[in-house]
């Protein structure tokens, strides 16, 4: 993606979503911004100076209100884009949700807000993006899953199950709509360090997060999605490509869980509990 294009993201008040946006916008993309909380989002906005960041072309970024879980809000959106612009070329599905928290502890609205923000807010953002793309014949989609859409992660089980969807969504999209020449790529990262990952230090539940031999910054993730993803336009990408592996296995072999979750739960408490620390 060498040329100026249309790039729509969500999430982008924080972590990896404000990252990207920031990183489009200096390279001359037409960015439009979107978060449940807009409010944050235009604060980020001034406080980051992405205006000044636009080559002088502040108009080239759009900031805008979506809750992901809503279908009408997604279509207006992009009807807006459509009619200013004249297409899309990229969107990407950033937003998430996270709550720590054992099954037979947690409650139906903890079910919702999982399922409705990470697999409904994909499934819809992809379903509205994809009908202008096929239209167009071209666009790509990058939808952002998790390394615990490769193996269920214990104390993270409606997260998995969401990412699950996810991932298993995004796959078959891609199928669908290659023939369109319309892309799905399914980003599946460990740890990084944002305000989600902060929010699980205080969970006991949370301690494979943690397991990770390293945490990625957003940076490294958005340095990863512009010069590999961007360019390449994969069906599905492992960050660690190594730890993805491991996680396939353990996925083919669930019984290996039973063997090899104490060991990383023991991992993760000790590295989480310096997380602590360190912030103390």
């Amino acid at each position: 993606m060498n040329q100026a294009n249309i790039v729509m993201l969500t999430g982008c008040a924080s972590g990896i979503g404000r990252r990207l946006a920031e990183a489009l916008i200096a390279r001359g993309h037409v960015v439009i911004a979107t978060d449940i909380n807009l409010e944050k989002l235009q604060e980020q906005a001034r406080a980051r100076r992405w205006s000044e960041r636009s080559a002088g072309s502040p108009d080239r970024i759009w900031l805008r209100r979506l809750d992901v879980r809503d279908g009408a809000a997604w279509e207006g959106v992009l009807a807006d884009v459509v009619a200013t612009f004249g297409g899309i070329d990229v969107l990407m599905n950033v937003a998430g949700y996270i709550r720590p928290g054992w099954v037979h502890e947690l409650d139906s609205e903890d079910v919702h807000r999982h399922l409705d923000i990470n697999a409904k807010g994909v499934i819809l953002g992809t379903q509205a993006a994809a009908r202008q793309m096929v239209e167009q014949r071209r666009g790509h989609i990058i939808n952002f899953a998790s390394m615990a859409a490769l193996a269920p992660i214990p104390g993270l089980a409606l997260y998995s199950a969401s990412k699950y969807a996810v991932r298993a969504f995004s796959l078959a999209a891609a199928e669908e709509l290659r023939p369109h020449g319309v892309f799905v790529t399914v980003i599946c990262p460990d740890a990084v360090r944002t305000p989600m990952f902060e929010r699980q230090k205080e969970f006991e539940e949370a301690a494979l997060t943690f397991s990770a031999p390293r945490v990625f910054t957003v940076e490294e993730i958005s340095d990863i999605v512009l010069n590999r993803v961007l360019r390449r336009r994969p069906r599905e990408v492992f960050i660690p490509r190594r730890r993805g592996w491991l996680a396939r296995f353990v996925d083919l072999f669930p019984g290996a869980a039973s063997l090899l979750v104490p060991i990383f739960r023991w991992r993760g408490r000790t590295r989480q509990a310096r997380w602590r620390d360190d912030e103390s």
